[in-house]
């Protein structure tokens, strides 16, 4: 049976999903981290070789203390020779020592969290002393209980804590710290500042995709992160130039060709009315109507403004314009109304083109609204346009979106049109920040789902 390893390239993929995908939080952790690394490893090493030898010294200079005054007590164990054993140990080694007679050593000690200084103090103790001993460094705050086993009793010692070990090393750590903090917080300073910068930009940006302008909006920051700016107001300006000569175009070629078909529609009129003279004035309506629909499509919907928009309320307007057109249509608003920041009539053409869309090829369109809450809390509006009509087969949804696309195979009703209506309706939403997705209707034709974000 062979063992299988796991993939060693499991760990870049691991590291790759738990570093931050923001650029404030990538550029925030290339500097706190190699700061936190350099004070995590300083520290180390300072506990590991300064602080603990200088522990080891320290413990090893009063247990030589303590060797001294058992010695000298069990050289002559009288009481004469424990009280000038206790005077000389309290003024020259800030030691006090008493002698228990008849006690024993403690059988249990309290646990240290700092092992360290027990280890320290008890290698000491193993390594010079030959007596039994117990000691407790967490008894009292500022001095360490040492008691060792002689003849008769017990040899209790009180030292100050800082002669077994070194105190002060928590200041060195709080300094290390607050450099830490310090450098941490200019350098969120700096780097949110920078960070803003491409975030203003990234708003900027997509503003202007929404069609909504930023007047407010100048470049500012790094040098690269103003060259980036200055290329997508020059690219902002060159795409609003580019769309002004397009309408223009179209406007004048929609308004020069209107004056023959005026012409041809009078002549028409007055000439003799027979089976050829319809078929002319069908050509001459129909030839309106796409010139009606390119300029439409090439307008978009720029100059619209934007506001807030009431959902029911919109679709309300929907319904009562339907009506008018002469058809009837299944509505069912939100249970609770939502309002969206948008261009009003953007949004009516959008649902108008649909529904007229689904009336060309079924009898019956449904208009229905709900909310959808996904994991990340953010909220989703769904606008569905369903009609029992023949539907589009999924393999032809993509080319259905396309401008100038009729898909006459799939559509077979369609009888007028330049194939824009989808188009239209999809750069609508798209202008909005959402999207135009076709998928099967519960009636059996097509539905087309409309997802906007909600604020």
């Amino acid at each position: 049976m062979k063992l299988r390893l796991p993939k060693l390239s499991l760990w870049p993929k691991f590291i790759k999903r738990s570093i931050p995908k923001t650029l404030w939080g990538r550029a925030l952790l290339i500097i706190v981290l190699p700061i936190g690394l350099m004070q995590f490893a300083v520290t180390w090493a300072f506990f590991d070789m300064h602080w603990e030898t200088v522990t080891a010294r320290l413990s090893e200079g009063l247990v030589g203390d303590i060797v001294w005054a058992v010695d000298a007590y069990e050289a002559d164990p009288k009481p004469e020779t424990m009280a000038r054993i206790s005077e000389q140990a309290q003024k020259a080694m800030q030691l006090s020592i008493v002698y228990q007679p008849r006690k024993t050593l403690p059988d249990r000690k309290r646990p240290n969290p700092w092992a360290a200084l027990d280890r320290s103090l008890k290698y000491a103790l193993q390594n010079q002393l030959d007596d039994p001993f117990w000691f407790d460094t967490t008894r009292y705050p500022g001095a360490v209980d040492i008691r060792v086993q002689v003849d008769g009793g017990v040899m209790r010692i009180i030292a100050p804590r800082e002669r077994a070990f070194a105190t002060r090393a928590h200041i060195f750590i709080l300094w290390m710290g607050g450099a830490t903090f310090i450098l941490t917080t200019i350098s969120i300073l700096f780097i949110r500042n920078q960070v803003r910068a491409i975030e203003r930009l990234s708003h900027a940006a997509e503003a202007f995709g929404k069609g909504e302008d930023d007047p407010g909006f100048k470049p500012y920051g790094a040098a690269e992160v103003r060259a980036a700016a200055h290329a997508f107001l020059k690219m902002k300006a060159r795409i609003q130039r580019h769309i002004e000569q397009r309408t223009t175009l179209l406007a004048s070629v929609s308004h020069d060709l209107r004056t023959p078909l005026t012409r041809l529609k009078l002549e028409l009129a007055m000439a003799p009315q027979d089976s050829a003279t319809e078929r002319m004035k069908q050509d001459v309506s129909e030839m309106a109507y796409m010139i009606d629909e390119y300029l439409a499509f090439a307008r978009g919907e720029m100059q619209d403004t934007q506001d807030d928009v009431s959902i029911n309320g919109l679709l309300t307007t929907l319904n009562d314009n339907i009506e008018r057109s002469g058809h009837k249509l299944k509505l069912s608003p939100l249970s609770e109304d939502v309002t969206l920041s948008a261009r009003e009539m953007g949004l009516q053409r959008a649902l108008t083109n649909l529904v007229m869309n689904g009336f060309h090829h079924a009898g019956t369109v449904a208009v229905s609204a709900e909310v959808e809450v996904r994991t990340n809390n953010t909220r989703i509006l769904h606008i569905y346009v369903d009609d029992d009509g023949p539907g589009i087969a999924p393999d032809k949804r993509d080319d259905a979106m396309k401008a100038f696309s009729r898909l006459d195979a799939a559509r077979n009703q369609n009888i007028k049109g330049v194939g824009l209506g989808l188009s239209i309706a999809q750069d609508i939403i798209r202008g909005h920040g959402g999207e135009l997705v076709l998928d099967q209707s519960p009636l059996g034709g097509l539905r087309a789902d409309i997802r906007l974000p909600v604020a």
